[in-house]
């Protein structure tokens, strides 16, 4: 029987560095102190180290991190937040939540972003922030879309949580988020996100937001909420960090095998596949092709037993969530079509290339 590959493998990942990932939680296991702590303040300074900022503040989720972050900049009801109409859904959730009203901006073809050129027409009197995406890994036009945000008077929060390792990620804007789901490239054993800003106030109030609007126990400045990084969690991305370069490398080697072997194909030429092309720094998160075939093509790929996904095959204005802000199907061309033909192949840093000539030769019969 031909082994299945996976989208992304988690035991790959953990095999080699299991002994230390262990010996982590067991170290914060014996410690008692299982929120917050020791464990997560050594990550916060190693993060804020690695992304070259100066404060990095632990949350629960990549999700809570966005959420704190539009709190901090006190976004609530009457606010627009400008963002794209093509990414995971909290990159808008959090917006609602807060009152807010998410407006959207399609996205370039090319590299799934948001588009620098659409922003300014979305943007009105009622605009506080904007939140761009690096989609897939990719970094987003970050100085077109500063300047943008510059020149309209917007705060700019980055949606970084698929990014860890891109070039400047998570220091563009006021505050930067990242997830470590564990499909991520920094992955947690559970949930955990990062707030990142060069601001010491925004990070005082992100870490104050965290804990409920304390800074002293029982005397709450603010209303805030409870997204407090679990030590465990900060204890096994201890470990983790200290690998994400090789990591990254490996991604972007097997990103270029892949593009080798469509070449070699003639799926490129033909035009019945396009694969990714990068402009700016890419780590890699997904590894994302588009075809017109979407659909059969993956279920050619079922059939041989390997793993593919449809990432947001709806679009975030087409939500029914959003059925009250009036868009409807054709707003958003680019990001309807992304939704009907992009497909992500399998992506991790131990995929081998014996793999990843299956999988093209699989798409290629």
């Amino acid at each position: 029987m031909v082994p299945k590959i996976p989208l992304i493998d988690l035991e790959a990942q953990l095999a080699p560095i299991r002994d230390e990932i262990l010996e982590a939680i067991t170290r914060c296991v014996d410690s008692r102190n299982y929120i917050l702590g020791e464990e997560v303040t050594r990550f916060e300074d190693a993060i804020a180290t690695h992304c070259g900022v100066e404060h990095a503040v632990g949350a629960s989720s990549g999700t809570d991190a966005l959420l704190m972050s539009l709190m901090a900049l006190g976004v609530g009801r009457g606010d627009e937040v400008v963002t794209t109409a093509y990414s995971f859904f909290a990159t808008a959730g959090v917006v609602s939540r807060l009152g807010a009203t998410p407006v959207f901006v399609d996205i370039d073809p090319s590299t799934f972003n948001i588009d620098p050129a659409r922003i300014a027409e979305a943007i009105t009197g009622r605009a506080k922030v904007l939140v761009p995406v690096h989609l897939f890994g990719q970094l987003a036009e970050m100085q077109t879309i500063t300047d943008i945000a510059d020149q309209h008077g917007l705060v700019m929060v980055e949606d970084a949580a698929q990014a860890i390792g891109a070039e400047g990620a998570g220091g563009f804007g006021a505050i930067g988020c990242f997830s470590f789901y564990p499909s991520k490239n920094l992955s947690a054993m559970g949930e955990g996100g990062m707030a990142l800003t060069h601001d010491e106030e925004l990070a005082r109030a992100l870490r104050r937001l965290r804990n409920h609007g304390a800074e002293t126990t029982y005397l709450h400045d603010v209303v805030g909420g409870n997204f407090r990084m679990d030590a465990v969690q900060a204890a096994v991305l201890n470990v983790k960090l200290r690998y994400l370069d090789d990591w990254t490398r490996a991604r972007r080697q097997k990103a270029r095998r892949y593009d080798e072997l469509f070449r070699e194909s003639g799926l490129v030429e033909s035009g019945r596949f396009e694969i990714p092309t990068p402009v700016r720094d890419h780590v890699y998160h997904q590894y994302v092709i588009r075809s017109e075939q979407r659909d059969a093509a993956r279920a050619r790929l079922a059939k041989e037993g390997i793993a593919s996904g449809i990432y947001y095959p709806v679009p975030l204005p087409l939500q029914p969530c959003f059925s009250h802000l009036g868009y409807g199907p054709g707003d958003f061309p680019e990001s309807e079509r992304a939704a009907r033909e992009t497909l992500a192949l399998p992506m991790f840093p131990e995929l081998t290339e014996d793999q990843q000539q299956r999988i093209v030769s699989t798409l290629a019969r």
